[in-house]
C-alpha cells in the first residue's frame, strides 16, 4: 500500500468513475508528509510567476514555453557539446554563419515594427533594440573572422534558418492569421497591432538566449579556458538580460489595448517562434559522439531498456486514493437501493472512516519505518548492500499495510468499467504523454523496450490511463491486479509487486530475460524510496520530483543527486576520452529533473526532431 492520501472530504457523488475523475483533476485530499510532491522550480521561475500575477503577458508566455521548449533547446547535441567545450570548430563555424542570417532578419523586423509603432516612446525603444542587434552583427563579423569564416563570403541559410526568418518576415508584414498585410493597413491601431505581433515573435528568441546564456555560464567556472567562453559570456551578460527585459516590457505595453483574441494570437506566435528556435538548434550539424539524445548515443545494435514507476512519477494523483474512492462510492451507490437507508448511510460513512484510519496509520508508521532503517552515519560512497538490507524492512511494512487494506474490505465491490473510466480520466504529469507517444513512434525504428513497474493495486487502471492517450501499444505493465467475480472486485489483490525488493527483482529478471548477447543500456525513472534500488541498478537513474524521503534515505546510504543537464555536460566531456559506455549501474549517482520534457529531450530528443 503506497502513499495513501490522508483525508477524504469530497461530497458523495452518484457516479464512482466521475468522482474518481474529479479527484484526479482537482483533489482536495492532503498527502502524507513523506509523499508530498512538488516539481522543483528555480528562483527565476518564482520571480516570473510574481510578474505574471501583475499581468505581464511576456512572462506568462515565457513560463508556458520554458518548461518544454527551453528544455528541448538545452538538451540538443549542439548546446550540450558547446557547454562541455568539446564542440568541434566546424560545427561552431556553421552555427555562427547561420546565426548571422537571424540577426539580419531581426534588424529588418525591428525596422518594420518601428514603422508600425504609433507611440514615440515605443519607437525609441525599438530603435535602441535594433541598434543592439546591429552591434551584435558587428561583433559577429569579428567572431566569424576569429573562427576562420570570411564574413564577406555569402553562406546560404539552412532550411531551419529560412523557416524562422520567413516566419519573422511574414509576421512583420502583417500576414498573420489571415491578415491583409501592413501595406494595406490604414489606421494607427491596425499598425500598432502588427508592431505587437512582430515584437511577440521576436521576444522569445531574446529571452531564450538570455536563459541559455545563464545556464551555460555555470560551465565556464569549471573551465577557465573554455573555447566558447566569449559566446557564452555575451548572452549571459547583464546587457543582454537588459535587452531581453526591455523587449518584454515593450511587448507588455503594446499588448495592453489588444483583445483577448489578439493576445491569443501573440501567444501562438510566441510558441511558434520558440518551436522554430528549437528546430534551429536541433538542425545544427554535430559530427561527433554525443550523450543526448540517448537514442542517438546508443549504437544501432545496442538495446535500450526503459523502466518507469507509475504513481506520482507519471501521474498527478496517487492511484490508491482514487481506487479507494471508487470503492467507497460504489458501495454507497449499491446501498441506495436498500430497505434501511439510514443504516446504509451509516455503513458507507463507516467505510470512509475505516479508509481514513488506514491512511493515517500508514503515514505515521511509514515515517517511523524510514527513520529506523537509516544508518547512524552518512556513507561516503554508495553502500548498496546495506541499503538493500534497510529496504527489506520497508518491504515488510508495505506488505503488512496491503494486508490491512484487504482485511478491511474497503476495496470490495468496484465495477471494472468504473475503474477503466477513472483510468481514462487520470491526469498525467506535463510532458509524460508526449514522452510515451514519442516512444511508441520510435520503437519501430530501433531496439527499444519500455516497462512500467508499479505498486498500483489494479493494473487495469494503468492500462486505461495509457490507452486513453494512445500510449499503450508496446508498453509492458508489471503491477498488481484486483481479484474479480465477473466484473466486480472481491476486495482481494493478486499481489505481484508491492515492495522495493519486488521491483528490483523484476527489474533484474527482465534484463536477464532479454536473451541478447549484444550491449544493453537501461534507464529507470522514478520518484520515491520504493524506486531507489531500481534507480541505482539502472545504468541511468532519473528522479522525477523532489521527494524528501528519497533524498534523505539516498544521501544517508551514499547516493549523490545531480541535476540532469550538468550531469550530461560532464558525461559529454568524458565521451571523447572513453571507448566503453560512460553510463554504468550502481555508480551511486542519480540524475534529477524538474519536468518530463527534460526526460524526453535527453532520451528521445525533442518533439520536433
Amino acid at each position: 500500500m503506497r502513499r495513501l492520501l490522508l483525508l477524504f472530504r469530497r461530497p458523495c457523488r452518484p457516479n464512482p468513475a466521475a468522482a474518481a475523475a474529479a479527484a484526479a483533476s482537482s483533489s482536495p485530499w492532503s498527502s502524507p508528509p513523506h509523499r508530498l510532491r512538488r516539481m522543483s522550480t528555480s528562483s527565476s521561475a518564482h520571480a516570473a510567476a510574481a510578474v505574471v500575477a501583475e499581468g505581464s503577458a511576456a512572462r506568462r508566455f515565457w513560463i508556458a514555453a520554458s518548461s518544454r521548449e527551453a528544455a528541448f533547446a538545452s538538451y540538443t547535441p549542439f548546446l550540450i557539446s558547446l557547454a562541455a567545450g568539446t564542440l568541434r570548430l566546424d560545427s561552431f563555424r556553421q552555427y555562427i554563419a547561420q546565426d548571422a542570417h537571424f540577426l539580419h532578419a531581426f534588424a529588418r523586423a525591428y525596422e518594420m515594427a518601428e514603422e508600425c509603432a504609433d507611440d514615440d516612446e515605443d519607437k525609441a525603444t525599438i530603435t535602441l533594440l535594433r541598434n543592439a542587434i546591429l552591434r551584435e552583427l558587428n561583433l559577429h563579423a569579428s567572431v566569424l573572422q576569429e573562427w576562420g569564416v570570411d564574413p564577406s563570403k555569402e553562406i546560404p541559410p539552412s532550411p531551419a534558418t529560412t523557416k524562422y526568418t520567413d516566419f519573422l518576415h511574414a509576421t512583420a508584414t502583417g500576414k498573420v492569421d489571415g491578415g491583409k498585410g501592413s501595406d494595406k493597413m490604414v489606421t494607427p491601431f491596425e499598425k500598432t497591432k502588427i508592431a505587437a505581433y512582430t515584437v511577440g515573435a521576436m521576444t522569445p528568441c531574446m529571452r531564450l538566449y538570455a536563459y541559455l546564456g545563464k545556464e551555460l555560464a555555470v560551465f565556464l567556472k569549471q573551465d577557465e579556458n573554455h573555447p566558447y567562453k566569449k559566446w557564452i559570456e555575451t548572452y549571459a551578460s547583464g546587457d543582454f538580460e537588459d535587452n531581453a527585459l526591455q523587449i518584454e516590457e515593450l511587448l507588455d505595453k503594446l499588448s495592453v489595448s489588444l483583445t483577448g483574441e489578439e493576445l491569443e494570437i501573440i501567444g501562438k506566435l510566441y510558441q511558434q517562434a520558440m518551436r522554430l528556435e528549437v528546430e534551429f538548434f536541433s538542425a545544427q550539424p554535430v559530427d561527433q559522439h554525443v550523450v543526448a539524445p540517448l537514442s542517438r548515443y546508443c549504437e544501432p545494435k545496442e538495446k535500450l531498456l526503459i523502466f518507469c514507476d507509475f504513481d506520482l512519477t507519471c501521474t498527478v494523483v496517487d492511484s490508491s486514493a482514487i481506487l479507494a474512492e471508487i470503492a467507497i462510492l460504489s458501495y454507497q451507490k449499491a446501498s441506495q437501493g436498500g430497505a434501511d437507508n439510514s443504516l446504509d448511510r451509516t455503513t458507507s460513512a463507516d467505510l470512509r472512516n475505516s479508509w481514513n484510519m488506514l491512511s493515517n496509520q500508514y503515514s505515521e508508521e511509514y515515517e517511523k519505518c524510514i527513520a529506523s532503517l537509516l544508518p547512524p552515519e552518512e556513507a561516503r560512497s554508495l553502500d548498496y548492500d546495506q541499503l538493500y538490507k534497510g529496504l527489506e524492512m520497508l518491504s515488510e511494512f508495505e506488505k503488512l499495510a496491503n494486508s490491512r487494506v484487504v482485511d478491511s474490505g474497503v476495496l470490495r465491490g468496484m465495477n471494472l468499467d468504473d475503474i477503466r473510466k477513472a483510468g481514462e480520466r487520470l491526469i498525467l504529469q506535463d510532458g509524460c504523454k508526449s514522452f510515451f507517444q514519442k516512444i511508441g513512434k520510435t520503437r519501430e525504428n530501433r531496439d527499444l523496450d519500455i516497462h512500467i513497474l508499479s505498486y498500483c493495486w489494479c493494473a487495469e487502471l494503468i492500462r486505461s490511463a495509457f490507452s486513453s492517450v494512445g500510449c499503450l501499444s508496446g508498453l509492458n505493465i508489471h503491477s498488481n491486479e484486483f481479484a474479480f467475480e465477473g466484473s466486480i472486485s472481491t476486495g482481494h489483490i493478486n499481489r505481484q509487486m508491492e515492495s522495493p525488493l519486488d521491483k528490483v527483482e523484476k527489474f533484474k529478471s527482465i534484463k536477464n530475460d532479454m536473451g541478447t548477447t549484444g550491449p544493453l543500456l537501461s534507464v529507470y525513472i522514478g520518484d520515491s524510496v520504493g524506486d531507489l534500488l531500481c534507480l541505482l541498478e539502472a545504468d541511468i537513474g532519473i528522479v522525477v520530483g523532489s521527494s524528501t524521503s528519497l533524498r534523505r534515505v539516498g544521501k544517508q546510504f551514499g547516493v549523490t543527486f545531480v541535476p540532469l543537464l550538468p550531469g550530461l555536460v560532464e558525461k559529454q566531456r568524458q565521451v571523447a576520452k572513453e571507448e566503453s559506455s560512460i553510463f554504468k549501474g550502481r555508480s551511486g549517482i542519480l540524475y534529477t529533473v524538474s519536468s518530463w520534457s527534460e526526460i524526453q529531450a535527453f532520451i528521445m530528443g525533442n518533439v520536433y526532431s
